[in-house]
Formats: C-alpha cells, sequence, structure tokens
C-alpha cells in the first residue's frame, strides 16, 4: 500500500514557503542557541581527522582523544588571541604619533576644502562638532549593545567548546539517532547524505582556511613593500575579517589605515595601503575564491550573495559566516531527495567555468551552455543501521573510510 499523498503544486509550494518562514522564525527567535550548536557542528566535522588520528594512532581512548582534540583547538585560539593582544598592545603605545599624523592629514584636508570649495575652516569646525555630538549620543545607546553582545560572545566562547567535544564525543550515538528515526528501506540514502554533508562542509571550511592562510601571506608582503609598521598583524587581522563577508575587508581596511599613520603622515603609505588591499581583493575574489573555495561548494553567486544577505539580517555576522556551509548542506539533502532536486539544481551551479579565445583561456558566463553536473563522491562503504548494530562496527566502517580518503587524497 502506498502512503504517499499527492498533492498539486500549488499545495507544495503553500507548504514549502511556509516551512521556510518557519523555520527562518525559528531562527531567529532561537539564534543564540542555535548558533553556538551549528558553530561546534563544523568545527567538530573539521577536527574529527584530529581525534582519529590520536585514538587510533596513538592508541588513546575515544574520551581522551577527544578531550587532547578540544585542547589542542583551544590552545590554538588563545595563542592566536595572545599574539594579536600583544601585537595590538604595541600599537596602542603609538596612539600619540597616529593622533599627530591624523591632525596633520585633517589639517590638510581642511586646507583643500577650503581651497576647493570655498569653506571656511569656522564652517568646517562647525560641521564636525555637529556630527561629534550625533555620534555622542549614538555611542551612549550603543555602549550597552556593545556590553551585551560582549556577554553574548564570551558565553559562545565557553559553550563552543564544550558542545565540540559532546558532539565528538557522542558522534556514533547521533548517527544510530537518525537510523531509527529514518526507516531501514532509506538507510543507505541516509549514510549517503550524511557523508556527504561531512565533506561538503569540511572542503568548505579548510577552503576558508586556505583563502584565509594565502591573504594573510598576501597582504603581509604587501604592506612589508610599501614600508607599513605591523605588516604581519595588519595581515593577519585582513585574513581573519576576510572570512565575514563584505563588511570585513572594509573594516580591515579602515584599520590598516589607521595603523599606518605609526610610521610616518606621508599620504603615499595611505595610497599605498589602498592599493594593497585592492589588490589582494582582486587576487582573492578572481583566482583564491574560484580555485580553493568555490570548487568544493557548487553553489551559484545569486544563491550566496541572497544566503549571507539573509544569515545577516537574522544573526548578522555569524548568520553570514554560517550562510554558505548551511546552503550546501540544504544542497546536499535536496539534490538526494527526488521531490527536492529541482530546489537542489536551482542552488547548484553548472555553468563553464572557462572558453577557449586564441589559445586563452577565459571566463565563460553563457547560461545557454551547460556542462556536466559536478557532484562529490567519495568511496563510502555504505553499511546498513539496525537497531543492534555496535558503536565498534561502526568505528570500523568510520575507519575503512577515512583511510580510503586519504588514499584518494
Amino acid at each position: 500500500m502506498n502512503d504517499t499523498i499527492k498533492l498539486p503544486f500549488y499545495a507544495k509550494l503553500t507548504l514549502i514557503l511556509l516551512s521556510l518562514i518557519s523555520f527562518g522564525y525559528i531562527f531567529y527567535i532561537g539564534q543564540e542557541i542555535l548558533i553556538p550548536i551549528l558553530l561546534s557542528f563544523i568545527f567538530a566535522i573539521l577536527l574529527r581527522p584530529i581525534a582519529h588520528f590520536i585514538r587510533h594512532k596513538l592508541r588513546f581512548p575515544h574520551v581522551i582523544a577527544v578531550m587532547i582534540t578540544v585542547l589542542l583547538f583551544i590552545l590554538f585560539f588563545i595563542g592566536l588571541f595572545a599574539f594579536l593582544s600583544i601585537q595590538i598592545s604595541e600599537m596602542a603605545n603609538d596612539f600619540n604619533k597616529i593622533e599627530r599624523n591624523f591632525t596633520i592629514h585633517m589639517q590638510n584636508m581642511q586646507q583643500y576644502i577650503r581651497e576647493h570649495f570655498n569653506i571656511s575652516s569656522r564652517e568646517q569646525k562647525e560641521y564636525l562638532d555637529t556630527a561629534t555630538e550625533d555620534s555622542m549620543e549614538k555611542g551612549k545607546e550603543m555602549i550597552g549593545t556593545t556590553l551585551m553582545s560582549f556577554t553574548d560572545t564570551l558565553l559562545n566562547l565557553i559553550l563552543i567548546p564544550i558542545y565540540t567535544f559532546l558532539i565528538l564525543l557522542y558522534r556514533t550515538h547521533f548517527m544510530l539517532f537518525f537510523s531509527k528515526l529514518i526507516k531501514k528501506d532509506y538507510h543507505p540514502k541516509l549514510q549517503d547524505i550524511l557523508c556527504q554533508i561531512k565533506v561538503a562542509v569540511k572542503s568548505y571550511i579548510v577552503g576558508l582556511i586556505i583563502e584565509m592562510i594565502l591573504v594573510s601571506v598576501l597582504t603581509t608582503v604587501g604592506f612589508m613593500v610599501i614600508g607599513v609598521k605591523y605588516a604581519v598583524l595588519l595581515g593577519i587581522i585582513t585574513g581573519l575579517l576576510n572570512l565575514i563577508p563584505y563588511v570585513g575587508i572594509l573594516f580591515a581596511g579602515v584599520l590598516s589605515i589607521v595603523a599606518s599613520l605609526t610610521g610616518t603622515p606621508d599620504l603615499s603609505i595611505i595610497i599605498g595601503v589602498i592599493v594593497v588591499n585592492i589588490i589582494v581583493q582582486l587576487i582573492d575574489n578572481n583566482v583564491l575564491v574560484p580555485l580553493v573555495v568555490s570548487s568544493k561548494v557548487q553553489i551559484n553567486a545569486f544563491v550566496s550573495i541572497v544566503g549571507i544577505i539573509i544569515g545577516g539580517a537574522i544573526c548578522g555576522i555569524s548568520g553570514m559566516f554560517l550562510a554558505i556551509p548551511i546552503i550546501a548542506i540544504l544542497k546536499v539533502i535536496f539534490d538526494r531527495i527526488e521531490s527536492l532536486e529541482p530546489w537542489g539544481y536551482l542552488m547548484g551551479d553548472d555553468l563553464p567555468k572557462t572558453y577557449t579565445w586564441r589559445n586563452i583561456k577565459l571566463p565563460l558566463f553563457d547560461s545557454e551552455t551547460s556542462a556536466k553536473k559536478i557532484i562529490i563522491k567519495t568511496d563510502i562503504i555504505v553499511p546498513m543501521f539496525t537497531e543492534t548494530t555496535t558503536e565498534t562496527e561502526i568505528n570500523r566502517i568510520n575507519d575503512d573510510n577515512l583511510e580510503s580518503q586519504d588514499q584518494n587524497n
């Protein structure tokens, strides 16, 4: 007997829209709970190979292996935070130089405005005083918001390592839960979905880390060439902030311009900083992102931008960061469920990336020509989950999968 109920198109569309609105509203009101869990889920996928190595190669018990993995994860961020704090404190010692050089630039700018726009220095000062008063009023309102955000961030910094530890510890338990939740006939498809989600998210995060490192190196080298003080610090900060779409690189550019005032009031240094940031962004957007990040997750640019905007509107910076991994997970699920395949195709990107013109490969943006559909494939052993499946059997299968992936890589 077939239990499937066939609905007309308008009914399906209505249910889909209602589901999207419901999920968006739930995510909005529960973001303080859901965002740390989602971040922990991503970090757990990224740290899984380390825990596997410590457990099976170094022969540590499962709990201790997971504990060591999370501890190394925490120590890495503590070391990075300590390095940035020391460098920033040294930069703060040069605040008087920054203020003096900034005053010189302001005076030169006021003189330029006075000569070319016939606005006296007194009128300019009145405009600045008015803007400063408005900024102070808004600043008082922002203080409370900033303190609340700092409190939430501090709480997340405590919860994320705990959640990551528990997800790694109970990974097999969660897999058995899904096997009990889904009918046995769909267990192979369930296993395929879970494996592909792991591959897609892990590949995307690794791509972001590689992009961050390359952007940091390129920015550091560029700042060293033009003679910017604290070039290494500013390069690392630029790489980290580049993980935040749109907003991060703008803030990094402003910070780099301000930091350049610690060395000299010469305007050419500021112009050099702007030129370096523009060149690095051109390389990042046209070379690094297509080769390192976009090649890992086949999502078209339109869906990516809309997803980032929606994520930012719902959950701020964290939502912008999580938008692409969530879209990648949804695409993996949609591609493997027959009724949702059209939505997976809508989110995908099957256009040819280049075409040859006079022996030169150029970007191709012709929607009439489609390329072969690219699907991430892995040599995964697909077990059939049962209620009697033991943790030892699942761990053995996962170990075989990891070894086959390592051989393929």
